[in-house]
């Protein structure tokens, strides 16, 4: 089977049909060349939403991601990156190995095309040159031929002639010899002609329109050939890049299964415990309580017998730190008015002072009518860090020492920030070792530097380093705290210990009883407080053995003051009292005003006028 014998005057056809395979060829390559540009989008498609689901740094979003559901999101947003990125190596892969061949491959095809068919033109226009000689020198023939025929019937007729001299006859019979003479030679010439246009006819159609469609149809071929191995290409830049995409998938699913709702569960523990206890029951309220006050006047013992509910601390049963604490220390719990105190008044006798909305309404109550009112109601127990809390979450400040957040996660940060604040320090030590090293290779070489150029370097990463340091310590003294004051931690401790030390009495975790409240800050709740139930036959022999503080000077009242807050004390203007506690920097001044009246005033409230004597001892 070949063009050349089969096809031998489709000529023309087959120019049109090797443009056809040419144009072909190129909308082969213009479909791959879009193909890489719908895998270039495609990969940037899935880059920019891998991006765009990725959280973003120093923000609430990463630190919700420490969930192994979140980590198995993001490793599949990496993985989707991966993912896309072997789309990109697909377009890369068929533009190097396809579009970029297969354009070059069309270049020389078409001038391979062009080369074949300029040969076949050259072949057909030598042919038609030979045919047109060919015709010329048959008309030649054939003209000659008539001449000689016509000029031997005139020489026969001229001699038939018996009126034609001579000489006419003669000369008749020489133009028809002429005449012959010339219609032999075109014979000849159209003889010689014929047989060299049989021979370049032949040469024509079984040698040279053979040879040039021979070369024509290995030409297509090897362009059909060469569609073939593209589609194959094709298809392997995408069978490449299958396990790779294949692992990609199988990290999706790894990540899948790496998830861990235990995990999970305990991570948001983790994340929201506080670390309070549970609130215990309330207590029932007996309002007939206070017809029996006038039997329990007196003294404290004589309210024994009542029949006093029993003491609970954070819902526990029989709290036991209560018999531990000395009496002055109890009492200044319960009357400590955990709360700054009032600005003196523009004038002398002021009406009232605003001093908080839980204070009862009394005056000069007996002490002892004070504790029995205890003994039956629910006194609360201010946190004034809560308040501070409060305070700052509505200015929109979070405070240094994290006091605004529940005591677990409190401690949290404060340890994350200690971590911080470490790594900080070594990353200054590191610097400062650095320095050191080089000060000493400028004092070994002089030439390399000047030494004393490093000791502002060097002091100032010293007190970096001091700072950091002081930082530290003042971080991890507040996590002392912290931890000191965890419920679960403090009621080890007490467990463990068993008897405190009077000088530093343990601290009652009041903040654990604040709720929550709806702008995120932990206040206290009146309807729903946790109750503090002294039992009071746990420590009544300690009451009775303690003695009151004494007195270190006395005070007189510049301003009348309304002691509406628990552990406040009324005072009239110009009145003198006994001072038995001095201001520790809180603006409270503890007074007496006899052995059963006691309490806190406002320091700028009182002229404070103090025992040297008794201060010093």
């Amino acid at each position: 089977m070949s063009w050349g014998t089969e096809l031998w005057d489709q000529f023309d056809n087959l120019e049109k049909h090797t443009q056809w395979g040419i144009d072909t060829l190129e909308k082969c390559i213009k479909f791959v060349k879009e193909r890489t540009e719908i895998e270039l989008s495609y990969a940037k498609q899935l880059r920019n939403l891998s991006k765009k689901y990725q959280p973003k740094k120093n923000s609430k979003e990463e630190e919700e991601y420490k969930y192994t559901s979140c980590k198995a999101f993001i490793s599949t947003l990496n993985e989707m990156n991966d993912y896309a990125g072997q789309h990109e190596v697909i377009s890369e892969n068929m533009a190097s190995q396809i579009i970029v061949d297969l354009a070059r491959y069309v270049q020389e095809l078409k001038q391979e095309r062009k080369s074949n068919f300029h040969d076949g033109r050259k072949a057909q226009q030598h042919i038609e040159t030979c045919w047109k000689q060919l015709e010329s020198s048959k008309r030649r023939f054939e003209r000659d031929c008539k001449e000689a025929d016509r000029a031997q019937q005139y020489f026969e007729k001229m001699d038939a002639d018996i009126n034609v001299t001579k000489a006419d006859v003669e000369k008749a019979r020489q133009q028809a010899q002429i005449r012959h003479q010339m219609a032999e030679d075109s014979k000849a010439d159209y003889s010689s002609i014929l047989q060299k246009f049989n021979h370049e006819q032949h040469e024509y159609y079984h040698t040279h329109i053979p040879n040039i469609f021979q070369k024509i149809q290995e030409m297509e071929e090897r362009r059909i050939v060469r569609i073939g191995e593209s589609m194959k290409t094709y298809a392997e830049v995408d069978r490449q890049v299958i396990p790779i995409i294949g692992k990609c998938l199988d990290g999706i699913v790894k990540a899948a299964e790496s998830i861990d709702q235990k995990n999970d569960s305990q991570l948001v523990i983790e994340a929201y415990k506080s670390g309070f206890e549970p609130p215990g029951d309330i207590e029932f309220e007996d309002y007939t309580q206070p017809m029996k006050r006038t039997v329990s006047d007196n003294s404290l013992s004589n309210s024994r017998g009542e029949g006093k509910p029993d003491l609970k601390f954070g819902g526990k049963s029989k709290g036991k730190l209560w018999p531990f604490i000395k009496k002055n220390k109890l009492m200044s719990l319960l009357t400590s008015p955990h709360q700054p105190p009032p600005p003196p008044p523009a004038s002398a006798s002021p009406s009232a002072v605003p001093n908080g909305p839980q204070s009862p309404k009394q005056q000069k109550e007996p002490l002892s009518h004070r504790f029995n009112e205890f003994m039956t109601s629910k006194p609360k127990i201010h946190c004034f860090r809560s308040l501070k809390r409060g305070l700052s979450l509505k200015l929109g400040a979070t405070p240094e020492d994290f006091s605004n957040l529940p005591p677990e996660q409190r401690r949290k940060k404060l340890q994350q920030k200690v971590d911080e604040l470490s790594k900080e320090i070594q990353k200054e030590m590191d610097q400062r070792d650095a320095i050191t090293k080089m000060k000493d290779v400028y004092l070994k070489n002089p030439q390399m530097g000047d030494p004393a150029s490093l000791d502002h370097k060097l002091a100032e990463v010293s007190q970096n380093i001091e700072k950091l340091r002081l930082e530290t310590q003042k971080f991890e003294a507040w996590l002392a705290e912290v931890e000191g004051r965890l419920p679960a931690r403090s009621e080890q401790m007490r467990r463990q210990s068993g008897l405190y030390d009077s000088q530093n009495p343990p601290t009652v975790n009041n903040c654990a009883q604040d709720r929550e409240s709806p702008d995120g800050s932990y206040t206290e709740e009146q309807s729903q407080e946790s109750e503090v139930k002294v039992l009071a036959t746990d420590f009544d022999d300690e009451f009775d053995d303690e003695e009151p503080l004494p007195a270190i000077g006395t005070c007189k009242a510049l301003y009348t003051f309304e002691g509406q807050n628990e552990g406040t004390i009324s005072v009239v203007e110009g009145e003198t009292l006994y001072v038995i506690e001095e201001d520790k920097g809180d603006g409270w001044t503890r007074i007496r005003r006899n052995e059963d009246e006691e309490g806190y005033v406002p320091t700028s409230y009182v002229e404070v006028c103090l025992d040297k004597n008794a201060k010093d001892s």
